[in-house]
């Protein structure tokens, strides 16, 4: 696993991110719809560092993916300009088609943003699909032995 890709640790994936410029508002904060990009990234890299491959979902018959089904967030603290960051993501259920995610996102030990995630495995119509038994047993897996 590379470390740029995070890592797996008491049930849950950790993934550093910088907050550049890009990522802020004209006062050097993060711009709110920022979080859900560095959200995804988490969940991203959650999966790939477990052995779930976008890619090889994508060469199924059906071909499988990923839909954000729901989200919720609390934005607690903001962050700033330069700040390091931890995306923490923790698969809570999978089950049929569904993944149940809990996320936070911290700088140090402080709590700046937590999210529930509901996502759908659907095929390219966007048709609700089984999550294939192989993600299924990788996600159990590490969260059962915290990576």
């Amino acid at each position: 696993m590379t470390p740029e890709a995070g890592q797996w640790r008491d049930g849950a994936h950790r993934l550093p991110v910088r907050v550049y410029y890009e990522d802020t508002d004209f006062t050097g904060v993060v711009y709110y719809a920022n979080y859900l990009k560095f959200l995804e990234r988490g969940r991203t890299d959650a999966l790939r560092t477990a052995g779930v491959s976008h890619s090889e979902l994508l060469s199924l018959d059906p071909p499988l993916g990923f839909a954000v089904r729901r989200i919720s967030v609390d934005y607690i603290i903001p962050a700033r300009i330069d700040d390091v960051l931890v995306v923490e993501t923790r698969f809570e259920a999978a089950r049929g088609a569904r993944l149940t995610i809990a996320q936070r996102i911290l700088r140090a030990d402080a709590v700046l943003l937590t999210a529930r995630v509901d996502a759908a495995c659907i095929d390219l119509e966007g048709r609700p699909r089984r999550l294939p038994a192989s993600t299924v047993a990788a996600l159990e897996r590490m969260t059962a032995q915290g990576g």
